[in-house]
């Protein structure tokens, strides 16, 4: 099994789990690797590091250690900044993922109707439920003029799929 990080055109980054290298290539070449966020089938596959078992940590210590004293302490900031950075990056992700997952489970999508039916429910026409759906900025901007209450919010595109 080949665990790849991978990036779409939109620099959203994943993993992806694989076979082989080869199933990776004929994947992504037929466009059924797509960006978890924005369903982007343009996916490049990142550079990663290897896992290496060492036989002992003698051998991790010697493969690591900088040959000028001085440098160790730059080169052990410099991994810790990324290492940081990059967690949080996962866990904004993460935390945005869950929400996002938590609003198409708890809601109903009306498509293009989303204007209308937001006012239904305003003006009692209807009784009210949680609605998701698209406006555009003219129509959300009425919404907001009239009182109602609407929150834009990006969904990814594998979210609004059935998942099956």
């Amino acid at each position: 099994m080949k665990v790849l990080d991978l990036r779409c055109a939109h620099g959203h980054v994943f993993e992806g789990w694989f076979a082989s290298e080869d199933d990776f290539v004929s994947q992504s070449g037929s466009s059924l690797v797509l960006c978890p966020l924005c369903g982007n089938p343009d996916i490049v596959k990142l550079l990663s590091a290897p896992r290496l078992n060492l036989l002992t940590q003698r051998a991790d210590a010697q493969t690591l250690t900088p040959s000028k004293p001085e440098q160790a302490d730059d080169v052990s900031a410099d991994l810790v900044a990324v290492t940081n950075t990059a967690t949080q990056h996962e866990t904004l992700m993460t935390a945005w993922l869950a929400i996002a997952r938590e609003v198409v489970a708890n809601t109903t999508d009306v498509g293009d109707r989303f204007a209308e039916e937001a006012r239904k429910m305003h003006y009692q026409e209807v009784q009210a439920h949680p609605i998701r759906g698209t406006a555009s900025l003219n129509e959300t901007r009425a919404l907001l003029d009239e009182g109602i209450d609407v929150l834009p919010l990006m969904l990814p595109e594998s979210l609004k799929d059935t998942l099956q």
